[in-house]
């Protein structure tokens, strides 16, 4: 399996438990009350999950914490967002992208649970990766 195929198997993993939780909790709880649930349904999916994953800043060659956190970093290879706000926001969609940039990693998922529907809340974002089949526009809201 290539990277490209690899990511795709991931984020589409991560979106499914996030319905899950979504089904199970409904729209309208805070942000912290959807990570652990979501962190558990992967996990119990078979998934490697680490929450709140410090992200240091390298400065001329120095690590310095900056308090960045990621909220789920899933298979060391994806980074998750939650929200649960009216409508995600380009600041929000700014952050991911930061978070991605500084990690070196490639894709995120922003995740807003305070929707009806869960799929209508989720925006894949790509940073900087060579196969042009990641890169394009996928719909999640299928």
């Amino acid at each position: 399996m290539g990277d490209a195929e690899r990511l795709n198997q991931i984020t589409e993993a991560i979106i499914g438990a996030a319905i899950e939780v979504h089904r199970a909790l409904g729209p309208g709880l805070m942000e912290s009350a959807y990570e652990p649930c979501l962190a558990y349904e992967l996990v119990q999916r078979g998934w490697k999950v680490a929450q709140q994953v410090p992200l240091p800043v390298v400065y001329k060659d120095v690590r310095l914490d900056c308090a960045y956190r990621l909220d789920l970093l899933v298979a060391d290879s994806v980074i998750v967002e939650n929200k649960s706000v009216a409508s995600i926001e380009p600041i929000h969609r700014a952050q991911l992208l930061s978070y991605l940039k500084i990690s070196g990693l490639h894709v995120g998922l922003l995740i807003n649970f305070n929707v009806k529907v869960l799929k209508n809340g989720v925006v894949r974002i790509v940073n900087n990766f060579p196969d042009e089949s990641l890169r394009l526009d996928r719909n999640v809201n299928r």
